[in-house]
């Protein structure tokens, strides 16, 4: 069975109500990103980094998937399909996909600050000080900062290495060491971009760009593989 890669960024979700921190009218309104997506942030003000993913985990409760979602989900009818997603939302999974790879953490989970390996599923919408884990150490979104490391990029690289077909949806390919999956992927292999604003990205064989937003884009990305 052939196998697709997907990489999906913040332009997958915003059709769905998630807005993308690089708008001007973004989710970071008010903070600068370091503030709250950083260590040093954390270390400075865990009280604002707290309530910050709270309100995020509030409003992804409140929307759905969409039709790129969707779309995504149905390919697994007809092919293998692996999602490797930027987006911390599980717009992905509630839409049906089921082998999805979350490069910078879920928003859905919490982690030890003693102990990385101890990560708990958050219940509801909030993650409060005071809550910690069995090393008795405060819990902290399960999120990759700014200046983290990436633990999941390794096996991201695999399956690039390992694509038939490899598309990037919803990405300015400008968030490293993500953006750098392209690098991976074989010359022979077909790639798509999917963007209503295409990156700037170098001409090469086997290369087809779509100034799509990521619900279209999907959808046609599916009619074309399944003809």
């Amino acid at each position: 069975m052939k196998k697709i890669v997907v990489l999906t960024g913040a332009g997958m979700s915003q059709e769905s109500g998630i807005p993308t921190f690089r708008d001007a009218d973004g989710l970071w309104e008010g903070h600068d990103v370091m503030e709250v997506a950083s260590p040093e942030g954390w270390n400075q003000n865990k009280a604002l980094v707290l309530d910050f993913y709270n309100q995020r985990r509030r409003n992804a409760h409140k929307v759905d998937p969409n039709a790129g979602h969707l779309a995504l989900a149905e390919l697994e009818a007809h092919m293998e399909v692996v999602v490797v997603t930027q987006n911390v939302d599980n717009l992905h999974e509630r839409a049906g996909s089921k082998q999805v790879m979350h490069l910078h953490g879920s928003l859905f989970e919490s982690r030890s600050t003693l102990d990385p390996n101890l990560v708990y599923p958050i219940e509801g919408t909030e993650l409060e000080l005071g809550e910690k884990c069995e090393k008795g150490s405060q819990l902290r979104p399960n999120i990759v900062w700014f200046g983290e490391a990436v633990p999941m990029m390794e096996h991201a690289i695999q399956e690039a290495m390992a694509a038939d077909i490899f598309a990037v949806v919803g990405t300015s390919l400008n968030v490293y060491p993500a953006a750098g999956l392209m690098d991976y992927v074989g010359n022979n292999v077909l790639k798509y971009i999917i963007d209503p604003n295409m990156p700037n990205i170098r001409p090469q064989e086997n290369l087809i760009l779509w100034e799509e937003k990521a619900s279209t884009g999907c959808q046609r990305l599916l009619n074309e593989i399944l003809q």
